[in-house]
């Protein structure tokens, strides 16, 4: 069965000598620490209509028509605004929901109406933009809950095209008589796969000791290494998929050791946008030099993120809002 494994090595001097601690398997000579974690996930719902007008009803003037228009404006943009303004994964998925909320129900009182006649083909086209945005967000909100979008740059890339049509229907409606209902006041950019290169700092504390981490990520997403002592952050490393880096010069301590898996890293929220996952290795490492008179012991560590056989650390999901920025 695969599972982490975690295994302390003392050096002494220029000897390079490996000695293994206490391992629940057997390991190689010269042995290595091990750990391990993967997550993720997808999922999506999603639905369409449209517009209807009530048989019969009387025309509204043009201004009681601005009158409805106007008193649904300002929630909805503002929801539209919030979603693009989300900063972390909980707050991306709240705000996805009461965007999905308040849409939905402009959509149906705005259904209801009877526009003005002249207006009436732009009425149509507007609900039933805003009914095929309200679908979308309910899929988009989905892949939030998976954690298959974790950014709001993702999500309104995931909701490009949608977001386009509202847009264009609200300035189509609003050109045909001066109407409030151009809600939609940000842009959607292209889906984007940015990555940094392999043993990039995202964060170099302070180095300068005899100890060292390898990390070897051997799972199908990059991964960004963050170790903590304390309450301080000692440093955050960016390791490529497939790849392995070693930190050197970490000093002595004990740390815990997180780390976020995904795909696409924003520099600015410093945070993968799509496929994303949060966990920490339950156990700590120490690092530790011992000087005698004639010899200087430390120890080295080295983790994977990917399940392997004889693997003795446990992993545990992190809340996205505790974990380490």
């Amino acid at each position: 069965m695969a599972s982490p494994r975690l295994i302390s090595c003392v050096l002494a001097l220029a000897t390079l000598t490996l000695s293994a601690c206490s391992s629940a398997a057997p390991t190689p000579e010269g042995g290595e620490p091990t750990v391990s974690g993967v997550a993720g996930g997808k999922g999506g719902i999603g639905g369409a209509g449209t517009a209807s007008t009530a048989p019969g009803a009387s025309a509204l003037t043009p201004e009681a028509y601005k009158a409805e228009l106007d008193g649904r404006h300002e929630p909805m943009a503002d929801a539209i605004a919030a979603l693009a303004g989300a900063r972390g994964v909980k707050a991306l998925d709240q705000r996805v929901a009461k965007a999905e909320d308040t849409l939905s129900g402009a959509a149906e009182s705005l259904a209801a109406l009877t526009p003005p006649e002249a207006v009436r083909a732009q009425h149509e086209a507007y609900v039933t933009s805003l009914r095929d945005f309200v679908a979308a967000l309910g899929t988009t909100g989905g892949k939030v809950g998976a954690r298959a979008l974790c950014s709001s740059s993702a999500v309104l890339a995931d909701l490009g095209g949608k977001l386009k049509a509202l847009d264009e229907a609200g300035e189509a409606l609003q050109q045909a008589g001066d109407y409030p209902a151009d809600v939609v006041d940000v842009k959607a950019a292209s889906r984007q796969n940015r990555r940094l290169d392999n043993g990039s700092f995202v964060r170099k504390g302070a180095l300068g000791g005899r100890s060292s981490l390898e990390i070897d990520n051997g799972a199908g997403r990059d991964a960004v290494v963050t170790v903590m002592r304390g309450r301080s952050k000692a440093f955050s490393v960016y390791v490529r998929r497939k790849a392995t880096f070693k930190v050197k010069g970490v000093r002595d301590g004990t740390y815990k050791i997180y780390f976020t898996h995904g795909v696409d890293w924003d520099r600015k929220s410093k945070a993968f946008t799509r496929d994303c996952s949060f966990e920490r290795f339950q156990k700590s490492v120490t690092f530790k030099t011992t000087v005698t008179a004639t010899q200087i012991r430390w120890h080295d560590w080295r983790v994977t993120l990917h399940a392997i056989s004889g693997g003795n650390a446990r992993t545990a999901a992190v809340d996205p809002d505790s974990f380490p920025d």
